[in-house]
């Protein structure tokens, strides 16, 4: 009787552990799903809402620089209040946001809900995840939890252009974020069964530390996803300029100099015992660098990825937005796969080989993507390339969560949780404006050598086009490219030569965005040996 009762707590304490894990898994899920839900409905959300374009876009951003901004003074609040309460304070304001964005009938409204109530909302919500697997989790559950939620993660961008074709197709891009509002209340209620580690006594904010980090990160980030915009080094025609330098690079600089004040202060707080916003020895634990970097190099290659292939199936083959959804749906089933089956099959592999391995798995997927990205290729093509791409991701995120907490004492996790998402939403803002700006480069230089090239075409419509185009090519399918020819009354013969200049860009500017992927994930490979040998508790 003892016995069977023994196994009854046993089982029922699992089931308890995997709801929490489930719990925390979705809360990263609707974290992640707002950087890329609305990338396929922006023209609906604008005119919804009565702005441009741009207007969203800027919306998006906005998020994208909050959260950049706030993750790590809220890992810090996380600390002082506790894990648990943050989290559920963070679901209370983000769900706020989300009910605002439903009900939004206006650009500024919308700008309160999705990207400052939202914003702040993951700010406090992602470091305490961090912080909620060390405490609800062994050391030796901790691999597999970190990977279940950094694949959470993954997906949801993976499922956000799917979810937001269907609901905008079929409904209304507002019944997302209704829906959130209902994820949110749900996720708080089975949050109460989460344990929590009480607040560390004496914990505070050092305000002055938090001002400097949030400003740096503001500028840095913000430079870095007006890059493709202003442009990167040379600025682009009315883009904002010093010295003739694009504002892109000033802005990094000044990022980059605040920074540094910060770290001079926090070394200052230190020498003086008191607690800065960071302790100035972390980030010299090899180990704990090794895994950031890990999570840069990921989120970089990720966010980019996700980026070049949805404008493969979208414009260049004319997809729609659930189709396209429907054709990314292999990275998300490796990954997933990946990311839960290695930490149960193989507890004992080394983490450093694992993530090794899914370097090199995420380095031939963009080898095989750009082989088989061609004028006359169909969606087939991205399969391949998709399925090992995800199989490397699920590789990496089984291992880094717990590669970066088992670094430090189960203590100080919500502020490696701060710090491990301020890397992140930097590699993420990277790969993104990355492939972007090297893609829009790519397509201009090869469209318009190609009309220079063509003696069918006049030199006054060549000159023509140089200088309307110097700005950069826009990203067409050729339906919109023939109408914009059409609108502006271009000649047959000129029409067809733009249409198969334009159709030879795309392709050659998706294939250099990939590349430069490729790169990065060779690049990555060099700081494979600051990732343990030993898995964590071994």
């Amino acid at each position: 009787m003892g016995l069977m009762t023994t196994q009854a707590e046993t089982s029922a304490e699992s089931t308890g552990k995997n709801a929490v894990l489930l719990t925390l898994a979705a809360g990263q899920f609707l974290m992640a799903l707002d950087s890329s839900v609305m990338n396929v409905s922006i023209a609906t959300v604008a005119e919804d809402v009565g702005t441009t374009v741009t207007g969203i876009q800027g919306a998006i951003t906005a998020y994208t620089l909050v959260m950049a901004m706030f993750m790590i003074p809220g890992g810090k609040v996380g600390a002082m209040i506790g894990r648990k309460r943050a989290f559920m304070i963070g679901c209370v304001l983000y769900g706020s946001g989300s009910f605002t964005t439903a009900i939004a009938p206006n650009l500024p409204v919308l700008l309160l809900g999705w990207s400052f109530l939202e914003g702040i909302g993951a700010a406090l919500i992602m470091p305490a995840i961090v912080g909620l697997v060390a405490v609800n989790f062994t050391v030796e559950r901790r691999t597999a939890a970190y990977g279940l939620v950094a694949a959470a993660a993954a997906v949801a961008i993976a499922l956000g252009p799917l979810i937001g074709g269907l609901a905008t197709t079929y409904f209304s891009w507002r019944w997302v974020f209704a829906g959130e509002v209902v994820a949110v209340a749900g996720i708080l209620v089975l949050a109460r069964r989460a344990q929590d580690a009480p607040p560390a006594p004496g914990q505070h904010i050092d305000v002055v530390g938090a001002v400097l980090t949030a400003v740096s990160l503001g500028l840095f980030v913000y430079g870095v996803l007006r890059s493709s915009t202003w442009g990167w080094f040379i600025p682009k025609p009315d883009a904002p300029s010093w010295l003739g330098i694009s504002a892109t690079v000033w802005l990094m600089i000044g990022g980059v100099l605040v920074m540094w004040l910060s770290a001079i202060w926090q070394k200052r707080l230190a020498a003086r015992g008191r607690e800065p916003l960071v302790e100035p020895g972390l980030l010299r634990n090899r180990q704990l660098s090794g895994g950031l970097t890990m999570f840069f190099f990921q989120y970089l290659i990720q966010m980019g990825v996700f980026f070049v292939v949805p404008l493969y199936l979208s414009v260049a083959l004319g997809l729609s937005a659930l189709k396209t959804g429907l054709h990314i749906l292999p990275l998300s089933l490796t990954l997933l796969a990946a990311a839960f089956g290695i930490p149960r099959l193989l507890p004992k592999m080394s983490p450093r080989l694992i993530v090794q391995l899914g370097v090199l798995e995420m380095l031939v997927g963009a080898v095989v993507l750009i082989a088989t990205l061609d004028t006359g290729s169909s969606a087939g093509v991205v399969t391949i390339p998709l399925l090992l791409i995800g199989l490397g991701m699920g590789f990496l995120a089984s291992q880094l969560g717990a590669v970066t907490v088992s670094a430090v004492p189960d203590d100080k996790s919500a502020d490696i949780g701060g710090i491990q998402n301020t890397v992140t939403n930097l590699g993420a803002s990277l790969g993104t404006a990355l492939a972007g700006s090297i893609l829009i480069a790519t397509l201009t230089a090869s469209f318009l050598n190609d009309f220079e090239n063509n003696p069918a075409i006049p030199a006054n419509v060549t000159q023509q086009a140089t200088v309307q185009l110097e700005n950069g090519v826009p990203f067409l399918s050729d339906a919109q490219a023939e109408q914009a020819l059409k609108t502006a009354g271009v000649s047959p013969s000129v029409t067809d030569a733009a249409l198969a200049a334009n159709s030879t860009a795309r392709i050659n500017a998706l294939r250099a965005s990939v590349a430069i992927l490729a790169f990065t994930a060779a690049v990555a490979l060099l700081f494979t040996p600051r990732i343990p040998r030993t898995p964590p508790g071994a």
